[in-house]
């Protein structure tokens, strides 16, 4: 065997969490690409020299969005023939001989498009943050001032206007977008509660305007190939950012936030959010995001409130630091009392509400 060991576990690690995530076909791809590294094949001379953490930069990931995106844009028709897309009942036996091939005739190509980390935006994860704006919505009768980081291409800058669905509640909103899970535990609160949204920001360090079709597509590519609802979800969710202007500033976060709390409007409750977003930062730049934001809460009043909302891995506020669960947390000021709201993953395939 040749290589580095813990880039294979990092390869069949994300093969588990594929597979958990209901995601059998990218869990399959993401064991071919270990067996080509072990083998020395193109997968090896893609990945022997890269600089980072191959786990915390998801470069299996990486491999998979560029062959998705070889699809999608219709580069390599022999492929797209093979994938999900197009033959449902597809077989890894078919596909990978094809993936190889392309990774093989386009090292360069490729080596250039793993650079850049993953993006799927998931607005799924609005549900799992549903609750917490509902509460403040409920519990603070004056505007809102949004502010998200990390947020990619600002897809759930609209999660206000997305539906909402489960077996057990539901909550309509205005757009084509509709967000289900497998809900357990009590409905949320305040569900007929209507927003007052004053003003929206967001940042990125990367971010991608979707009103451009090749970025929307490089976002589209990281999304699994085997998910069919989480595909035509991104696309009803890149329609209307596309409507309703969606605009994500290029920004380091902590830098972008400083300023936007040192100006935030005044007469209004002005709410921090973000998903899935404190597990890219390096950790002073998560320090300083946090520190920020308890400063800023530290002196907000009662007719300048502030609250922050956001869903993370557990092991940011002390939990499990070896669970793969994420969690919902809300705070507010004045006051500071903070809470967790519910438990889920990284997709909201199962959402666990707390009491």
């Amino acid at each position: 065997m040749i290589g580095d060991t813990s880039l294979l576990a990092h390869f069949e690690e994300q093969a588990g969490w594929c597979d958990g995530l209901g995601s059998p076909f990218t869990g399959a791809l993401c064991r071919e690409l270990a067996k080509d590294y072990k083998a020395g094949g193109p997968v090896y001379t893609l990945c022997k020299d890269w600089p980072g953490n191959p786990r915390k930069d998801a470069l299996a990931l990486r491999l998979t969005g560029a062959l998705h995106h070889a699809v999608l844009t219709g580069a390599d028709p022999v492929l797209a023939a093979a994938y999900p897309e197009q033959r449902p009942n597809w077989s890894m036996d078919e596909v990978w001989p094809r993936a190889r091939h392309w990774l093989e005739a386009n090292l360069d190509h490729v080596s250039a498009f793993i650079q850049s980390p993953p993006q799927t935006n998931e607005t799924r994860r609005a549900i799992a943050m549903l609750p917490a704006f509902l509460e403040l919505a409920a519990r603070f009768d004056m505007p809102m001032d949004v502010l998200e980081l990390g947020a990619s291409a600002g897809l759930n800058q609209n999660w206000d206007r997305f539906n909402y669905q489960t077996d057990s509640w539901s909550r309509s909103g205005d757009s084509g977008v509709t967000i289900r899970t497998d809900w357990h535990g009590e409905p949320p609160a305040h569900l007929e509660t209507a927003f007052n949204i004053r003003s929206r920001a967001a940042c990125d360090i990367s971010p991608l305007d979707v009103s451009d079709p090749a970025k929307a597509l490089q976002l589209k590519c990281y999304t699994w190939a085997d998910q069919e609802e989480r595909l035509s979800r991104l696309d009803a969710a890149i329609k209307l950012a596309v409507e309703t202007g969606v605009r994500v500033e290029k920004a380091n976060a902590s830098d972008w936030l400083e300023a936007k709390l040192a100006s935030r409007p005044s007469g209004g409750l002005t709410v921090v959010f973000h998903s899935v977003y404190l597990i890219y930062p390096p950790r002073e730049e998560i320090a300083r995001t946090m520190q920020l934001i308890t400063q800023a809460g530290e002196a907000a009043t009662a007719s300048n409130p502030l609250a922050w909302v956001c869903y993370e891995s557990e092991a940011l506020f002390g939990g499990d630091k070896t669970s793969p669960k994420m969690r919902t947390r809300l705070q507010v000021w004045p006051g500071g009392e903070a809470r967790y709201l519910n438990t889920s993953d990284g997709h909201i395939t199962r959402l666990q509400a707390h009491a």
